[in-house]
């Protein structure tokens, strides 16, 4: 669509996974609501579900001006061509100015398909987004070029601006239980549902699969692990800790690890209340991929890492060395 179409609020597609509100709904109402207030403009969150775990009003708290909902038992199971047609629907209905949306697996499948039936732009795994002073046009910043640059892009003359963005991007503050905002309940046609597509289940993955971004330990290995075998190391750490195996690009490059737990710009971006940087020297595409944690422990042998500069705990000795000592510690405390 063009500029001139839309009225200039912001858009927010919430996540619901198996009638659990995902983290990321929160973050991006409240960015929604810093960037709305550089606008003066009102944001709308959008909840898709059969079922789910906390009130809609919730989302008022955390910035939105209105939550829109849609509680159908049809959408209990992910279905990208069902979520596409209504999301493409609420946004010809409201004509949002921005629309955002996490960049999870359903993000990434609704977005594309619904900017090209909009005929607009879409910017991929954001790690930054701000309002331009001047034109009031979302300036959407994402790595580019492996990770190496980072690139800040705007959709000047089509409308709406959208943007998926990388979940723990940005901090999630506290409610403000004094926020007022109005819940509306829609009830679409059915034709709104029809699929070629028959979802026949959920399995989870269990174990070293799970995604580390949903986990408050997360243990990460770099180029120091030498090998693909020393990762078992991190792997009896972390599941002491109850968290996930992360990696830098070069544990990843060097086919040690999945890319599904790659940490950086070209990675994942995490924030859990513990990391733990073994290994890992810190390049820049690295810390943005990790810098927003809560307590970051680095093990290192160099003392001039950059790793250090950020850590609130830097352990400076041989990783096979401090590692195994900390998991004899651990399982004497537990008893195992």
């Amino acid at each position: 669509m063009r500029r001139d179409s839309p009225s200039g609020g912001i858009l927010v597609l919430g996540e619901i996974r198996s009638g659990r509100l995902h983290p990321a709904a929160l973050e991006l109402t409240a960015k929604a609501r810093l960037l709305a207030d550089d606008m003066g403009a009102e944001v709308s969150t959008l909840l898709l579900f059969s079922e789910i775990d906390v009130k809609p009003e919730t989302l008022i708290g955390y910035g939105a001006d209105s939550v829109i909902c849609v509680r159908d038992r049809r959408l209990g199971l992910f279905d990208q061509e069902v979520q596409s047609r209504i999301l493409y629907r609420i946004i010809r209905d409201t004509r949002p100015g921005i629309v955002l949306a996490p960049a999870t697996t359903s993000g990434r499948s609704i977005m594309p398909a619904v900017a090209a039936k909009l005929r607009t732009g879409l910017t991929a795994d954001c790690t930054g987004l701000d309002i331009d002073p001047e034109t009031k046009q979302l300036l959407q910043t994402r790595p580019a070029i492996g990770g190496n640059i980072m690139a800040t892009i705007r959709t000047p003359e089509h409308r709406p601006q959208m943007a998926t963005v990388r979940p723990r991007t940005f901090a999630i503050p506290a409610s403000d239980p004094n926020r007022a905002g109005s819940v509306k309940e829609l009830t679409l046609p059915d034709h709104c549902f029809e699929s070629r597509v028959v979802p026949l289940g959920l399995e989870r993955s269990d174990g070293d699969d799970v995604n580390i971004q949903d986990r408050d330990v997360v243990v990460s290995g770099g180029k120091g692990m030498k090998k693909q075998e020393n990762f078992v190391l991190l792997r009896d750490l972390a599941e002491l800790l109850d968290g996930g195996v992360g990696a830098s690009r070069a544990a990843v490059d060097n086919k040690w690890i999945p890319y599904s737990h790659q940490v950086g710009l070209s990675g994942k971006v995490v924030a859990p209340k513990v990391y733990f940087a073994v290994g890992i020297s810190g390049t820049v595409q690295h810390l943005a991929g990790m810098q927003t944690s809560g307590m970051i422990v680095a093990i290192n042998k160099d003392p001039e890492a950059p790793i250090f500069k950020v850590a609130d705990i830097g352990l400076c000795g041989d990783l096979f060395d401090i590692v195994p000592r900390l998991i004899e510690v651990l399982r004497g405390r537990k008893g195992v």
